[in-house]
């Protein structure tokens, strides 16, 4: 889910690359992910990850577990899996 409006909990918000540079401060304090357009169309993300380091180093091996589980049991290589999930692309293509 996407939004321009206040926090809620799973939401992503949206902002322009402007206002992310102008409110940088902000949206780096909050725990809120934010997807950061221009003209329109998504060219990044900021997701905060959480400040516990214990969390963080647990989030980022189920992480890896999950690329691990994906790529044997697809066969992809990490180069086609990362292809398929690169959000810089059209999805058209």
């Amino acid at each position: 889910m996407t939004t321009n409006g206040p926090s809620e909990p799973g939401t992503v918000r949206s902002v322009g690359v402007r206002d992310f540079r102008d409110h940088a401060t902000e949206y780096l304090a909050s725990s809120q992910a934010v997807a950061i357009t221009r003209h329109g169309r998504v060219i990044g993300f900021y997701v905060p990850v959480p400040r516990d380091d214990r969390e963080t180093v647990r989030a980022l091996d189920r992480l890896g577990s999950t690329v691990d589980r994906i790529l044997a049991s697809t066969e992809m290589t990490e180069e086609e899996l990362s292809e398929l999930v690169d959000v810089r692309r059209d999805i058209a293509t």
